[in-house]
């Protein structure tokens, strides 16, 4: 009779347990949300500060490209000492300083300023677009993080209560073997799904630490009482509905159409390397003989002159090799490259978005099968245990009900990360799951490419500079290990001995 009070006591804590791992781990008063993880990401993460700089470098392109059709400002000095002068020369100099400076103002290049500028704009578009889908990404790689310890720390918590039942499991077993009411056979099977049951748990261990491992990877900070997730916003009612919004907003195919409008004016540029090119010039020498021009007449000569030029300046290509048509072809094949490469990328977004439909719809409905099973396989283990007491059922059938209801309550812990994890990635495929879709609260105003775009259009001075380049994102060097708590593992005392 104790031995079956310990057995219904295990049942009942095992019922509360799977409520638990079920429902989320209860917080603690370090407790984390979802919310403050994905802030995190935002502040600190690598891959998003490392494209946001990158994104930083493509905006200069359209200021390198703009000042190829603005005014150049050149001087050159130069300081000459004759060491040998002909024989046959009684008034060359024997040094020279010259001062040379030159105005070049570009008038027309065919159009390669200013398709080059275009292109360079397109793909500062196509640079914010590839930012919002880094910042998509790793938010669902985040949310997936977040949704793995979760998981796995209510897998443990079963696998360790599962320890726990078939430990009494085998203890009663052993017990009822003493008095003759069960047979060495049965005390073996309870004794295999025991071990069985130890070796999962440290299955269930190492998961854990990996999936808390890879949160610090994404996080930067070491999981703390994660909390249950809160429900996702804007998720369509129809997989139709969620196409439409992703060809409009899938930021990886705008993207790919903008860097095809880039291709566009590429093109445009190669073409203008068999125009005429016009641009004014001025030209400013001044030169110093230092009073050694004329040797012994040099008070004769003018020891210093100065001259200045101005003009237009007009190139007109009559014969380069082929080299404007060749490059044009090239652009042009670019080009085709580039439309062939935003149907691919549509095709992928809508494959994205269905399967992403399809998987949460499918994980959906697992929860509600899921839910179902663990409510029947609760029943059937009490039902079984009551008819094992009186002789009506096996071990084995104890054992076996035990095993399904692990089984079906596992099955909803997954399903219920899965289900949670798809229909992020479903907002990501709609370009719907980033910092201003989420309405994260960062701490300030959220990062916004254009504002770079803007301070930085337009500076002409060649002097002007940033501040020295630095890391902003977070190191993870000085968070500890993460841990599974493995308790020693008892090896079952064989009842023949």
């Amino acid at each position: 009779m104790q031995n079956r009070g310990r057995l219904l006591g295990s049942v009942k804590a095992a019922s509360c347990l799977g409520a638990l791992a079920l429902g989320g781990l209860a917080g603690s008063a370090q407790a984390e949300t979802l919310r403050e993880a994905l802030v995190a990401v935002y502040n600190t993460n690598p891959t998003i500060e490392g494209a946001r700089a990158s994104q930083r470098a493509t905006d200069e392109d359209v200021q390198i490209q703009r000042a190829q059709g603005l005014p150049r400002v050149d001087a050159t000095a130069t300081h000459i000492e004759f060491l040998r002068r002909s024989t046959n020369s009684f008034t060359a100099p024997e040094r020279n300083l010259g001062v040379n400076a030159q105005l070049q103002v570009p008038v027309y290049s065919g159009g390669a300023v200013r398709n080059g500028i275009n292109a360079a704009q397109e793909r500062v578009a196509a640079g914010q677009a590839d930012l919002r889908g880094t910042e998509s990404a790793v938010f669902s790689q985040a949310v997936a993080a977040y949704m793995d310890v979760l998981r796995t720390e209510a897998l443990a918590e079963l696998s360790a209560n599962q320890v726990e039942v078939l430990r009494v499991t085998y203890e009663s077993t052993s017990d009822r073997f003493e008095i003759g009411d069960l047979t060495r056979t049965d005390v073996a099977q309870a004794q295999s799904r025991l071990a069985l049951a130890e070796g999962d748990l440290r299955t269930a261990y190492a998961n854990l630490v990996n999936a808390r491992e890879t949160y610090v990877q994404l996080i930067g900070r070491a999981p703390m009482g994660l909390e249950a997730p809160p429900p996702l916003p804007g998720l369509p009612e129809t997989v139709g509905t969620a196409v439409v919004t992703a060809l409009e907003n899938n930021p990886d195919l705008i993207a790919a159409k903008e860097r095809a409008d880039a291709a566009g004016y590429d093109y445009e540029v190669a073409g203008a390397g068999r125009l005429p090119t016009i641009g004014f010039f001025a030209n400013y020498d001044y030169s110093d003989f230092f009073g050694t021009l004329g040797g012994p007449v040099a008070s004769t000569f003018s020891q210093s002159e100065t001259t200045a030029n101005a003009g237009v300046r007009v190139t007109i290509p009559l014969f380069q090799g082929g080299l404007p048509a060749a490059r044009q072809r090239q652009a042009g094949a670019r080009e085709s490259a580039a439309l062939e490469q935003v149907i691919l990328t549509e095709r992928s977004v809508i494959a994205q978005t269905r399967s992403a439909y399809s998987n949460w719809e499918a994980s959906n409905a697992v929860i509600q099968s899921s839910q179902v099973a663990v409510a029947a396989a609760e029943l059937s283990l009490e039902g079984v245990r009551a008819e094992n007491s009186i002789g009506n059922r096996t071990i084995i059938d104890v054992l076996n009900a035990e095993q399904e209801l692990l089984s079906a309550r596992a099955q909803l812990v997954t399903a219920r990360r899965n289900a949670y994890v798809a229909g992020f990635t479903l907002l990501a495929a709609m370009g719907k799951a980033e910092a201003r879709d989420l309405n994260l609260d960062t701490g300030g105003p959220l990062y916004d490419p254009q504002v770079n775009f803007d301070r930085v259009d337009g500076r002409i001075w060649d002097w002007d500079r940033d501040p020295e380049p630095s890391a902003n994102s977070t190191r993870t060097v000085d968070i500890e290990a993460s841990e599974a708590l493995i308790g020693p593992v008892l090896e079952p005392e064989d009842p023949r001995q």
